[in-house]
Parts: C-alpha cells; structure tokens; sequence
C-alpha cells in the first residue's frame, strides 16, 4: 500500500497558486487513472488506485492519493489520520509533493530524510508523525529576480503565470508523474 499526498490549500482561490503545486501533480496523475473511489475522509480528498506490480504476481498495489483539506500549515493531521488508520510504513510508503521556494521554478527534485526547511506544510506532517523519514518531491516554485520583490509568505499564495503553468503541465509535472509511478512500483 503506498499513500501519495499533494499539498495545498483547497478552494478555487489558491487553485492556481505556487503553493497548490502539490494539488496540481496529484490532479495531473489522477486525470489518467481509473480510480476506485474518490471520498471526503481523513481531513481530506482521498482517491483510491490499484497499480499492477512489477513482477505481476504480487497482485495490485493499492495506492491513496490525498489532497489535505486542512490548509497547508495543518496538512499533517490529514496525513497522520490516514497513516494510522492504514498502517503506511512512512519511511518506505509515504510520498509527499510540495512546492519548493528554495528551488528555482521549473526544476524538481525527489528527497528523503531532509529537514522541511522552512516549509511549514511539511513542518506540521514532521510533527504530527515524529519523523522526517519520509520520500517527497520538491517542485520549484521561485522565479523572483529578488526576494525582496514581495514577501515569501505572500509570494507562495500567488498564482503562477500563464507561461509557467505551461511549463508545469508540459514539462515539470509530466517528470512529476514518471517519479510518483516509479516510486509506486518501488
């Protein structure tokens, strides 16, 4: 069983916002895949998907998809629900994808084991599970010349531009996509 969970903030005011980058990979993988059931629970939009194993013996591995409706400074309440309730071995598991400030827009990159530097939707999911063991892919979310253009906090609740949102779809979530399913397939 593996649990994938996208940060961001729900409703359709952040739908397109830095901070909602999380969300928008989930929905990207989401949007080719037949899903058992989606449903409100856990403090969250959970979909449920059977991939078939590599070795095709082993059946299907049943995987989660979350979407925290809790904001993203609470996300790991959500998280920590659904982890117990399952049983998710978090070190090998659990896979969260966040927008990453310290990363320039239009990269990503898959971490283990790091510290959320900063990052207070991570912060909350270290805490609420008392670890940092965890995978998570970092999608690059900066493109200020300078940040001292507008403040972080406000910076990450902006909504991308045109352009970079067709980067992320044709570029950075595809990559997005190939990581979450190999990490699903282990």
């Amino acid at each position: 069983m593996k649990l994938i969970v996208g940060l961001g903030n729900p409703g359709q005011k952040y739908e397109h916002t830095r901070h909602n980058a999380g969300f928008m990979a989930v929905d990207f993988v989401l949007k080719d895949l037949e899903t058992i059931a989606c449903t409100s629970k856990f403090k969250g939009q959970v979909c449920e998907v059977h991939f078939a194993a590599r070795d095709h013996e082993s059946g299907p591995i049943k995987t989660f998809f979350v979407k925290p409706q809790t904001y993203m400074n609470n996300s790991g309440e959500a998280v920590q629900e659904i982890v117990s309730f399952y049983k998710i071995n978090v070190e090998t598991d659990l896979l969260v994808i966040h927008d990453e400030i310290d990363l320039k827009f239009g990269y990503w990159k898959l971490a283990f084991d790091s510290r959320p530097a900063g990052h207070n939707g991570v912060k909350n999911i270290v805490e609420q599970l008392g670890t940092q063991k965890f995978h998570r892919i970092r999608i690059g979310a900066e493109s200020r010349k300078s940040r001292l253009e507008s403040p972080t906090e406000e910076y990450v609740l902006s909504p991308f531009n045109s352009e970079e949102l067709t980067t992320l779809q044709n570029t950075v979530l595809p990559e997005v996509k190939k990581t979450i399913e190999e990490f699903i397939a282990g």
